[in-house]
């Protein structure tokens, strides 16, 4: 981790589409009132997961739709495994109208690497 904010050292953030695993540490401490989806696949997902996060994965999004509507107002974060599928999704969500969605850099990769050491990695 070279930078303050525990990111790779030359890693393209976009603060416009994305948010770090520390400000979504922060913001779970904190309570914030948002959902953190997990656009992995199932088998992804059963190996690790951030505790609270819901798996959506990314190619079931469309179908999805509806059943994602009950957070259209809410505050997104979606995460995947190094941030490539949950920028998509973020975009994907946009789209469809779903204003406040950012992605987490780096996916649950950079989260087991800066914030839960031994969490299992793949």
């Amino acid at each position: 981790m070279s930078t303050q904010e525990g990111l790779p050292p030359n890693y393209p953030f976009q603060p416009d589409w994305e948010v770090t695993p520390r400000q979504v540490k922060a913001m779970l401490d904190a309570g914030d009132d948002f959902v953190l989806i997990d656009c992995r696949t199932p088998g992804e997902y059963q190996v690790t997961r951030v505790e609270g996060s819901v798996l959506v994965p990314l190619q079931e999004v469309a179908a999805r739709l509806p059943e994602l509507e009950k957070y259209r107002d809410q505050k997104i974060v979606v995460n995947c495994h190094h941030g490539v599928r949950s920028l998509r999704m973020t975009a994907a969500l946009r789209q469809q109208g779903f204003e406040d969605v950012k992605s987490m850099a780096g996916g649950i990769d950079l989260w087991a690497m800066d914030i839960e050491p031994g969490m299992k990695r793949y």
